[in-house]
């Protein structure tokens, strides 16, 4: 048996997964039972939708783990335009939810979700597939890379007009490094780049709260009691915190100082109830779990499994890096979850969803190795 078995990979990436959501459900309950009394009456509100999203997303990831991925090489093209029909959907007030002056949640009897978490993962499945089918023509940006752009250009329109820059970041991000390792040349995607850098700017600075986000973002002290105030209640969390932290429930700045505690900035909540300690070792899960799961599209012979593995431990990587730099300052405030750990049943049944599928090619990796 090849040497990179010795470690069962998709065994390991799934009791990392248990783990970081266990740890999620205990800080959404410390960081909103408060808010939840307050706002609703009942401070298990947030922890029992949490803990609705967990069960959905277990048996989610379950159920993909147990199914061969390469199936859904068939069903690329109806997977896409479900995807699709779901971000027109949202666009419709009687069929969709508003919150935040954005309308992002689809309406379903009882259930509300977003569908924006799980386009990200379907823009993974359409540019693998790509990938693995045109990998010859990569070179070419005609062949290659402008079909993808093309795809990318109609996503990204449709999430905008939900007033999502994030995901379109955050999608964006993803594809580009898929584009990389798929053997797009450099120069194309690096003058691509350059050219989405106008409309990126007028997106940002002809919008009002995407303006004094970055804003606050290089200066948060010269606004501290309004653009600069959600930044600056993340770093005195974090700093209150020291080593150790105050102990778990004892956060002061969960107590309607600190915007979203149980969502974007819970983080800053480990740190000032776990300490420094807590938060390096969210940080060194993360980083167990990319490398697990770099780890499986390196060990896959099939193309579409590799470049779908690949595009799902980015989409998680990067969602995770992008939560921790905002919360700390490095990056812009965009709205983004902590994987598996901020409050979100949509994010958290996708992202189950996205181990599912490094599980179910980590399996049948393994069968064609045996």
């Amino acid at each position: 048996m090849p040497y990179h078995y010795k470690i069962n990979s998709h065994l390991s990436l799934f009791l990392i997964t248990i783990l970081l959501t266990v740890f999620g459900l205990v800080m959404v309950y410390s960081a909103s039972a408060i808010l939840a009394q307050e706002w609703v009456g009942d401070s298990y509100y947030f922890l029992k939708k949490q803990l609705w999203g967990a069960f959905i997303g277990i048996i989610l990831c379950l159920v993909i783990g147990s199914i061969n991925y390469k199936a859904m090489q068939k069903l690329v093209k109806s997977i896409v335009i479900v995807g699709l029909i779901f971000l027109v959907i949202t666009l419709i007030p009687e069929l969709s939810r508003e919150a935040g002056g954005a309308r992002r949640w689809f309406k379903l009897g009882f259930l509300t979700f977003s569908p924006l978490e799980f386009v990200k993962l379907i823009a993974i499945i359409f540019v693998a597939n790509f990938l693995s089918r045109k990998e010859e023509a990569m070179s070419s940006f005609s062949k290659g890379v402008l079909p993808i752009l093309l795809f990318l250009s109609i996503l990204s329109g449709l999430i905008l007009f939900q007033r999502s820059l994030g995901t379109v970041v955050i999608i964006g991000l993803v594809v580009f490094s898929m584009l990389f390792i798929g053997g797009a040349r450099f120069t194309h995607i690096l003058g691509t780049i350059l050219l989405m850098l106008p409309f990126i700017y007028n997106l940002v600075y002809h919008v009002d709260y995407r303006k004094r986000r970055i804003l606050a973002f290089l200066n948060p002290w010269g606004d501290p009691l309004d653009r600069g105030y959600h930044i600056i209640q993340s770093y005195l969390a974090l700093g209150a915190g020291g080593l150790f932290g105050k102990g778990l429930g004892e956060s002061k700045q969960k107590l309607f100082y600190l915007p979203t505690p149980h969502t974007d900035f819970i983080f800053s909540i480990i740190g000032e109830e776990i300490g420094f300690l807590g938060t390096v070792s969210v940080v060194v899960f993360f980083v167990i779990f990319t490398w697990l799961g770099l780890r499986i599209a390196a060990s896959t012979s099939d193309l579409f499994g590799k470049y779908l593995a690949f595009g799902v431990t980015a989409l998680i990587s990067i969602q995770a890096l992008l939560n921790m730099g905002v919360v700390t300052g490095i990056f812009p405030t965009t709205g983004v979850p902590l994987p598996f750990i901020s409050f979100g049943g949509s994010s958290l049944v996708a992202a189950m969803g996205g181990v599912g599928l490094l599980i179910s090619i980590s399996k049948e990796n393994k069968k064609a190795l045996s």
